[in-house]
């Protein structure tokens, strides 16, 4: 009877700390977007950077790791969303899994189309004097990585459609192409962020405030991919599957399509 008592519960905070993860983004979102952050990010380079990271990197991943679709009701009372089961069912169909890898290409291309856009000097010294724009940029990194984290962690009830060592290929890249940018920012000579205003002899100077945002960029980007590409990685290596396995089964279907249409 005791035993029953201590042991009934550890069941429970698996899905409750799954549905936290939700929350978290959520308020990470909403801090990010709320004073003083607000005033400092149009003040300090590496303050903007740190909020870049969280809206396009941070949030969408704890949102969709978070797996706030499921409608744990009552129970929990943690979800945010809930997923009719139609919608559950039709994700994890097949004719919806074999297009996978082309929504996984046009999620990571929007992913990286926006982190190259938002990482320019003209649009970052846009925000320091439009602060309106920071909203947008808010909605136009969110909303990409979270279509791109559902193809590539797992958020039940949704299921990734692609194989493990596409995701850390698609995972690396993403992660690369913030890494690229932060890297000539913070190895340029001259300032790419003008915008910001740095007086002599008062706080941080101009470059260092450019490097601080490149290491911010560096250090964010990666607690987030690097975990998802070892994860992945170690899956892949672990399973009792062969890693070519997917491979044959495409020569296999092209080999019985071939040989069903030279029939007909």
């Amino acid at each position: 009877m005791n035993n029953a008592e201590v042991t009934t519960p550890s069941k429970d905070w698996v899905p409750v700390l799954r549905g936290r993860l939700s929350i978290i983004s959520v308020l990470l979102v909403v801090v990010s977007l709320s004073p003083p952050v607000w005033g400092w990010s149009f003040r300090y380079g590496f303050v903007q950077s740190i909020q870049f990271c969280v809206l396009g990197f941070g949030a969408p991943t704890l949102f969709v790791a978070g797996a706030p679709w499921l409608g744990r009701g009552g129970r929990a009372g943690l979800s945010i969303l809930r997923a009719p089961r139609s919608w559950c069912y039709r994700w994890n169909s097949r004719r919806v899994r074999e297009k996978a890898q082309l929504r996984t290409l046009v999620a990571a291309a929007s992913v990286v189309t926006s982190t190259l856009v938002w990482r320019a000097a003209p649009p970052v010294n846009a925000l320091v004097h439009h602060h309106w724009l920071l909203l947008v940029e808010a909605i136009t990194l969110f909303v990409p990585m979270v279509f791109l984290m559902v193809e590539i962690i797992e958020s039940p009830p949704f299921t990734p459609g692609i194989s493990r060592p596409y995701r850390i290929g698609v995972s690396a890249v993403v992660m690369w192409s913030a890494w690229v940018v932060a890297y000539l920012a913070g190895m340029s000579h001259d300032s790419w962020y003008t915008s910001f205003h740095h007086a002599a002899g008062q706080g941080i100077s101009a470059t260092a405030d450019q490097q601080l945002s490149a290491g911010f960029v560096w250090l964010l980007t990666a607690s987030v991919f690097v975990p998802i590409v070892f994860w992945n990685l170690a899956h892949w290596l672990q399973s009792e599957e062969d890693p070519n396995e997917d491979i044959v089964k495409l020569f296999r279907q092209e080999r019985e399509h071939g040989f069903f249409g030279s029939a007909n």
